[in-house]
Order: structure tokens, then C-alpha cells, then sequence
């Protein structure tokens, strides 16, 4: 057995970093020791806080952005070596044991930084997918936390034009600005809402609702055109009251797409709707052809040890979370 920590919610509102023991890989399994993880703001938030469409059980071990190497290989592990360096959706640990179909090697010159935000990027890029989105379509993105900045940067990558970014925060709309949205709104300034909708010719071919709010996804309707498509792409924790479907979607005649990550296909991609892995190499693809710069939108960075502290901040939900790095190595 190896000795190693990894992060838990111990309850409610509780975390700590713990020692554990790890057994050796089996069959089909590897064994990585990790460089980077990366917090998923919203999700890991509402786990420990207990928030609505939540397990709220406890203890809870957190995490699903990993970078590291392998350092041992089960029996029939044939496609890694030793010492590789990889990406997996692993918890947020120093070692982890995982199958090896749930690891991605990362191409030569991606940093660990710009690889950890893969599985996040697959979040994005999955809903993008949903959308059916062509080349030269509208695209409003709202929300710009870290799933709806990565959502505008691949939509723009898709050929979306223009790619329109609203989001309250004035910090977000910045990090907006440096990624290089087309354009970049205050959510809350209604006149400027009504503006956007006439310079559309009355709303978006495609919106994607990345705030992970109930209270928006109305408006996300109000901002589609006739016949436009809606992708939920964030997960929504609560319940969405005083929504009228024959005004907002049924008479515009709206496509309404949910987009959550487990409703993937496990095998075989089809058209605007691939698989986990096949996203995954995907992205780091992007990155390796420097097509992805995932730079701006590192926020924090906190030792592992000190990963308490990462959470403290996420509790207090600071708008000026995007990316949250936790280095292990």
C-alpha cells in the first residue's frame, strides 16, 4: 500500500487534506501521481455545500481535473508507459489508481497548467456540439464563470460570429476581454439587453446557458431567435419557476438542448454528440496546435497542502474565481 492525501469533504461546509492508503493497480488499471488538479467552481461548490441536485452525503472526495505521469501499470496495460504524462478524471489526490481507459496521454510541449483544463473544456465542447452550431451563426454565451468562458472561446474556434458574452461581474466581463469575445455585456443593464436583441435581428441563433442559475433560463429563452436552439450547458441547481412555453418556446419555435456531461454516449461518437474520450483528445489537440490558451483564465493557485484555503474562497463564492489550480508536485 502507498501513502498518500487527498482532498476531502469531511461535512457540509468541511474540508481537509487527509493521508491514505493506496493498493496497488489491478488489471486494466494504472497508477499516476499528479502534478496538477484544477477545480471545477461550480460543481464542487455545490457538493460541499450541499447545494440542490447534490448527493449531500458525506465524506466526499472531490475532483475530476488531473494531470500527472504513471507510475505503474496493471496487468494488460499496454497503451501507457511509465513515466508518461497524463491527463484523467481523477479526484483531486497526490496518487491515484484508475482505469487506464479513463486516462489521456498529453501531447509534447502542453504545459500541466493547460492540460489540466481538459475535462472542463470537454464540458464546453460537448454543449457546443449540442448546439449544431455553423460557421458564421450568432452565439450569446451567458455566464461567464469558467464553463461559459471556455463555451465563447470554443464557439469562436466553431466559427461563431458574432460570439456575445453577458455575465453581472465586471471582473468576468474582463477576463472575457483578454480571451477575446466580440462582445461582452453587463447582464444586468436591460437597455443594453434590448440593444443586443436589435442589432440580432431579434436574438441569437444559438444560446448557451453556462450560469448554473435557475433564475436566467428564461431569459436564455427571450434571447433566442425564431427557430433558434438553447443549450443548458451548466449544471442548474434549482428549480426554474414562471417559464411561459407557449410564448418563449413553443410559438418561436425554440430547440432546447440539455447539455450535462453524463448524458454522453460511452461508446461510438455520433454527429454533435462525441464521447468523453474522443473530446478529451480533441482539446489537447487544440492545445498542442496553440488554438487554446487557457492562461487568462487561471485565477488562484494554492499548494495541495493548502487546499483548505482554495475552498474557503470557493464558499464565500468570490466572482473572481475562474480557474483554481492546485499544485501536488
Amino acid at each position: 500500500m502507498v501513502k498518500t492525501q487527498s482532498v476531502v469533504f469531511v461535512s457540509p461546509g468541511e474540508v481537509a487534506v487527509e493521508d491514505v492508503s493506496l493498493r496497488p493497480p489491478d488489471s486494466g488499471e494504472v497508477h499516476l501521481r499528479a502534478h496538477t488538479t484544477l477545480i471545477s467552481p461550480g460543481t464542487e461548490r455545490a457538493f460541499l455545500l450541499g447545494l440542490p441536485n447534490t448527493s449531500q452525503e458525506y465524506p466526499q472526495r472531490p475532483g475530476y481535473n488531473f494531470t500527472g505521469e504513471v507510475v505503474a501499470l496493471g496487468e494488460g496495460v499496454e497503451e501507457l508507459t511509465i513515466g508518461q504524462r497524463v491527463v484523467a478524471a481523477a479526484r483531486h489526490a497526490c496518487d491515484v489508481v484508475i482505469a487506464a481507459s479513463q486516462v489521456v496521454p498529453v501531447p509534447d510541449g502542453v504545459a500541466h497548467e493547460q492540460a489540466v483544463f481538459f475535462n472542463m473544456l470537454g464540458i464546453a465542447l460537448q454543449g457546443v456540439r449540442r448546439s449544431r452550431l455553423e460557421l458564421g451563426e450568432s452565439v450569446v454565451i451567458m455566464g461567464q464563470g469558467q464553463v461559459g468562458l471556455l463555451a465563447m472561446m470554443l464557439s469562436r474556434i466553431a466559427g461563431a460570429v458574432p460570439v456575445v458574452a453577458l455575465d453581472p461581474d465586471a471582473r468576468r466581463r474582463g477576463v472575457s476581454e483578454k480571451v477575446g469575445v466580440d462582445r461582452v455585456l453587463d447582464s444586468s443593464d436591460k437597455a443594453a439587453v434590448r440593444d443586443l436583441l436589435a442589432d440580432l435581428g431579434g436574438g441569437a441563433d444559438v444560446v448557451i446557458e453556462a450560469t448554473g442559475a435557475p433564475q436566467p433560463i428564461p431569459t436564455a429563452f427571450h434571447l433566442a431567435r425564431r427557430g433558434g436552439r438553447v443549450v443548458l450547458l451548466a449544471s442548474t441547481r434549482g428549480e426554474t419557476e414562471s417559464v411561459n412555453f407557449y410564448r418563449e418556446v413553443h410559438k418561436k419555435g425554440l430547440t432546447l438542448y440539455g447539455a450535462h456531461n453524463s448524458a454522453r454516449p460511452s461508446a461510438d461518437s455520433q454527429p454533435s454528440v462525441w464521447t468523453w474520450r474522443r473530446d478529451a483528445v480533441a482539446v489537447l489537440e487544440l492545445m498542442a496546435h496553440s488554438r487554446l490558451d487557457m492562461t487568462p483564465l487561471i485565477s488562484h493557485r494554492f499548494t495541495a497542502t493548502d487546499a483548505t484555503s482554495a475552498y474557503a474562497l470557493l464558499a464565500d463564492w468570490d466572482p473572481s474565481i475562474v480557474g483554481v489550480i492546485l499544485d501536488w508536485s
